[in-house]
């Protein structure tokens, strides 16, 4: 595999693009970080200013699952959701530790591990021979076991700039094979036999101190037993490239820019997502919701992540695939770090 060794090069840059085998390492510590005004910034400011989370999802018919380590080195957070499709029954866990105790994540993407700790609330995630293992251990008793299976899966991997001086690395992929188990309310939810599939999310980078983002997101088993993943996103990450995809069985479709139209403040009602090649026309209808608003003196949040349906049309070469009922998340954030 010939996979890129390290993002930053000798010249103290990132490499800009798509990376079709991905990126071993970030070594965001040899980049030549300076001030908008060219004022060379040392290794402390590397560090704090340096953004790092990894989102994790998992879908069935019966269970809707996702879990989250966000690394802002101020501040740090993770957050566990499962929803019940079939009764509507919600459950949320959100943690935050201040200068980002407990909180580690490698910047090793494809085989490093990351960790969050608040009291007896424990996450983790851990790569090992191609396979993201997510343990979570909750005080309320919850527990996820999860096992991701991306040995023949393609992953979208890219960097793009971020405003005057920043960049953001991420990879990504959807509709993922994963066994192994969640304990919830008393219930014990075998994932293989729930037919789950899952979705990663691992980002970093020095990103606009100001942002926001739309993201749409979809892992669904279609009626003749292909595997479809989806991920879109506005806002964000789309300076020159995208990372806007689509997965059929593994296999890796890139999508050109995606237009969202929403409503902020009717949170129930429907999303438009098209892309500006015509491959993607849907309509993304919430069933639920997880909100958080953060307002610290140097880092704000607002944030909005739906589950629901999405219905419509994908056109892939030839072809004409009609998306009905199928699970996935819409998510409006704003952000200043």
């Amino acid at each position: 595999m010939n996979r890129k060794a390290a993002l930053i090069g000798e010249n103290g840059q990132p490499a800009f693009g798509v990376f079709e085998q991905g990126v071993e390492r970030i070594n965001f510590q040899d980049y030549d970080l300076r001030s908008p005004m060219d004022r060379k910034l040392g290794r402390c400011a590397k560090h704090f200013k340096f953004n790092q989370f990894q989102f994790i999802a998992l879908v069935s018919p019966q269970l809707i699952v996702g879990v989250a380590i966000v690394d802002l080195k101020l501040l740090s957070n993770a957050f566990v959701y499962l929803y019940d499709p079939q009764t509507q029954a919600f459950d949320e866990f959100s943690f935050v530790q201040p200068l980002a105790r407990y909180t580690h994540i490698d910047t090793q993407p494809e085989s490093g591990s990351a960790s969050f700790r608040s009291g007896k609330n424990k996450i983790s995630i851990e790569v090992k021979n191609g396979r993201r293992q997510l343990r979570a251990t909750l005080k309320s008793g919850v527990t996820i076991s999860a096992d991701i299976d991306e040995t023949d899966a393609a992953s979208l991997a890219m960097c793009s700039r971020a405003g005057y001086q920043g960049w953001v690395f991420t990879r990504k992929n959807a509709a993922l094979v994963c066994d192994g188990s969640v304990v919830w309310a008393g219930k014990h939810i075998n994932l293989a036999e729930a037919k789950a599939l899952a979705s990663v999310d691992w980002t970093a980078g020095y990103m606009r101190g100001e942002t926001f983002w739309n993201w749409g997101s979809m892992s669904a088993t279609l009626r003749d037993g292909r595997r479809l993943g989806m991920n879109l996103a506005a806002g964000v990450n789309e300076t020159g490239f995208t990372e806007n995809a689509l997965w059929l069985d593994g296999k890796l479709i890139k999508v050109d820019a995606v237009d969202f139209q929403f409503d902020r403040y009717l949170p129930n009602s429907p999303w438009r997502m098209r892309s500006a090649d015509g491959i993607v026309d849907l309509v993304f209808t919430p069933l639920g919701r997880r909100k958080e608003k953060i307002n610290a003196v140097f880092i704000a949040s607002n944030f909005t992540q739906h589950f629901g349906v999405f219905e419509g049309e994908l056109r892939i070469g030839n072809e004409l695939i009609s998306i009905n009922d199928c699970l996935g998340f819409a998510e409006d954030h704003y952000a200043r770090w």
